[in-house]
């Protein structure tokens, strides 16, 4: 008998078959049994562009049917090393959504506070701030890096402070981040001013424009990113339209010219080793990704978020 919960094998239940929990493993919503949890937040209401990320945990969930527990490049079994389960979706208000921001705070203060470390469905970005204030009133100052194709540092969206283009510049102002230990990767395209991405770079992150990217393994940078943030715990936030979207179609905000899906895995795999607390994907709108390839990369990457967890839980 396998010591922890292992997702349920294709050769017991065919893969098109069975419940949709993320890589079909139990649910369970009892955090005392478990190290670490997937996690859904169905939010879309701080979108600014093309809605349907509230539809994203359970497309996500939908196609990690097709993983499988072991990571044949880093050679991880998390599910050998660690409890693990789907803890479900927290419950957010479709009609308010700074209810639902102290909704998802709760939900994860909770799970902090039972030592337990989320892997995230998302949901639009604003869902990291609520994230973030729970893993600093357990963890403290918080370590982040932050592939997107955005900053997310404006300080207002038509006049609202908490949206999904606010969240880093209120963890700034609220004292979350350790903002030397801040890294963003893969931001680009067009903007209304260069205070979109200096703003960051003036607070102490290490801004990484997708351009610096093109044509190059990122396993170097990932070195020195490493170096950067190590020294206490550390939060990774992927919106996946970091990814160009010739890979990553199925989101609300694109631009053009991103990291490559391997280059994302680069990224991932280079923080091994660091005190990993939590991370999320989020920004997966069904709605736009009729195939589902979308929802699978984030399936995929979500997995990878959590062999690197399992390396230090």
């Amino acid at each position: 008998m396998q010591p922890f919960p292992q997702p349920l094998s294709g050769n017991d239940m065919p893969r098109f078959g069975g419940l949709a929990s993320m890589m079909r493993l139990p649910v369970e919503t009892d955090l005392t049994k478990l190290d670490a949890c997937f996690v859904g937040v169905p939010l879309d209401l701080g979108t600014s562009n093309r809605t349907g990320t509230r539809a994203g945990p359970r497309q996500i969930r939908s196609e990690s049917v097709m993983l499988r527990p072991y990571n044949m490049a880093t050679r991880i079994a998390p599910f050998e090393r660690m409890r693990v389960a789907d803890y479900g979706d927290i419950a957010i208000n479709p009609y308010n959504l700074l209810d639902s921001i102290e909704r998802i705070e709760a939900a994860f203060a909770r799970i902090a506070a039972a030592d337990c470390r989320p892997v995230t469905l998302g949901g639009d970005h604003t869902i990291v701030l609520p994230i973030l204030r729970a893993m600093h009133k357990r963890y403290g100052k918080l370590g982040l890096v932050h592939v997107d194709a955005h900053a997310d540092v404006n300080d207002t969206m038509f006049g609202e402070k908490i949206a999904h283009g606010t969240p880093f510049r209120r963890a700034v102002e609220e004292g979350l981040l350790d903002c030397s230990r801040v890294v963003q990767i893969g931001l680009r395209g067009t903007g209304y001013s260069a205070d979109e991405f200096d703003w960051g770079r003036a607070q102490g992150f290490q801004v990484i424009p997708a351009e610096e990217c093109w044509h190059h393994s990122l396993q170097p940078l990932m070195r020195d990113v490493k170096a950067r943030v190590q020294g206490g715990p550390v939060y990774l936030s992927f919106d996946i339209d970091g990814l160009d979207p010739a890979y990553a179609p199925g989101t609300g905000t694109l631009e053009i010219g991103g990291l490559t899906v391997p280059q994302g895995l680069e990224i991932i795999r280079g923080l091994a080793g660091v005190d990993l607390i939590g991370g999320d994907v989020v920004e997966v709108s069904p709605p736009f990704d009729p195939f589902g390839a979308t929802a699978l990369l984030a399936a995929n990457l979500a997995f990878e978020i959590l062999c690197i967890i399992s390396q230090t839980k």
